[in-house]
């Protein structure tokens, strides 16, 4: 496989044998396709899935096979490296597909849809036909959980899964709380010891990532900042305050390849509500080498400061080394092969890469919606 995949949601770090040679880029207008042939630079090269707005994207590793999260449509296949697509909803009964993840059992993919209003659905046929985990969107405090923006509904923002175990896995909603599964989905259990009354925003997960040499070491990500947990997501410590930290909204969290110390995160200087009236997200890329101590921005060649939110990050690697890319609510992608110290621009003119409708936020005459609760941030 020498394909990544650059959306909102889903899978952020892919694996081959050689350098990538295609990347296909979630936008919400479609798949956009970029490519490169050996000694020549990346470029646009078509639509494909043309029209619905991609919520995440993911390549499982058995069969190649590239999948889809679709706003409202579910969930869409390709067999042959995004050049064609077909649906496959089949028992996916809530269309809006947010997140994708995927376990190996048994020596097969077990694909893992996170939706909007919350839940989740499993697949073990590549995606021919779904069974839903129940149990989670009914988990206690449901009445709870929200997202500020219209229609207030809130998702499930990740799904992560423990590489040494195929039924457990993680699922944070957003906004709503992080929930831990040890039996495939069957039944949950919600880990809150970093949640605080104080907090800005409720319960507001990003992401979750696991360290890959210590896995029950697991980062979040979320609208009040970044946390770290030692005994697989029991206890928390805070390792990012806000207002103290450049990156007041972080997102992606991706470990370097070559030092499980290392890590690269990318976000806005503060939460969507502040966007519209600053007319920036003024989005970066920040790195740190001694896990999540202390950080250094390495945005060099991005724009400063970013107008735009840095919506997605992937990162492509293969024994050669890695290459990382960036996509943007204005409809960017930036490229970097130097671990992120230099980037690049390779497209100029897609559609929104955006989680749902947080491109219209740095729109000229955008209109703040704020959630119900007035001490929440929007997420």
């Amino acid at each position: 496989m020498t394909t990544a995949c650059l959306a909102p949601n889903g899978m952020f770090v892919y694996r081959g044998n050689a350098a990538a040679t295609r990347l296909l880029v979630g936008t919400a207008k479609g798949v956009s396709m970029l490519e490169r042939a050996p000694g020549r630079d990346w470029s646009v090269t078509g639509l494909v899935l043309d029209g619905p707005h991609i919520s995440s994207m993911l390549i499982e590793p058995v069969h190649g096979g590239v999948y889809a999260g679709v706003h409202g449509g579910g969930v869409f296949y390709s067999g042959d490296g995004g050049q064609t697509w077909e649906e496959r909803s089949d028992g996916i009964r809530i269309k809006h597909v947010f997140s994708l993840g995927y376990a190996i059992e048994n020596g097969q993919p077990v694909i893992i849809a996170g939706t909007e209003p919350v839940s989740a659905f499993k697949s073990r046929d590549q995606g021919r036909s779904w069974e839903e985990c129940p149990d989670l969107r009914d988990m206690e405090g449901k009445e709870k959980w929200m997202f500020p923006m219209p229609p207030h509904i809130a998702h499930a923002k990740v799904v992560t899964v423990d590489p040494r175990d195929p039924k457990t896995f993680y699922v944070g909603v957003e906004q709503g709380g992080l929930f831990k599964t040890r039996d495939g989905g069957n039944t949950w259990r919600e880990l809150d010891g970093y949640s605080k009354p104080e907090d800005l925003a409720y319960r507001d997960i990003h992401q979750i990532v696991l360290r890959p040499n210590h896995p029950d070491e697991v980062f979040l990500t979320s609208g009040n900042g970044l946390y770290r947990s030692r005994d697989g997501g029991e206890n928390w410590e805070q390792l990012t305050q806000r207002g103290k930290f450049r990156l007041g909204y972080p997102d992606k969290l991706i470990f370097s390849p070559k030092d499980d110390r290392t890590m690269y995160i990318c976000g806005s200087h503060d939460n969507p509500g502040t966007w519209i009236t600053l007319h920036t997200a003024n989005a970066t890329v920040m790195k740190s080498t001694d896990l999540g101590e202390s950080w250094q921005i390495v945005g060099n060649g991005l724009p400063e400061p970013m107008t735009a939110n840095l919506e997605a990050m992937c990162m492509y690697t293969w024994p050669g080394g890695f290459d990382m890319f960036g996509g943007t609510t204005d409809g960017k992608v930036y490229f970097t092969e130097d671990g992120a110290e230099n980037w690049r621009l390779i497209a100029g003119e897609l559609a929104p890469v955006s989680k749902v409708a947080h491109f219209r936020l740095l729109l000229p005459g955008a209109v703040s919606s704020r959630g119900k609760r007035p001490t929440q941030a929007p997420a």
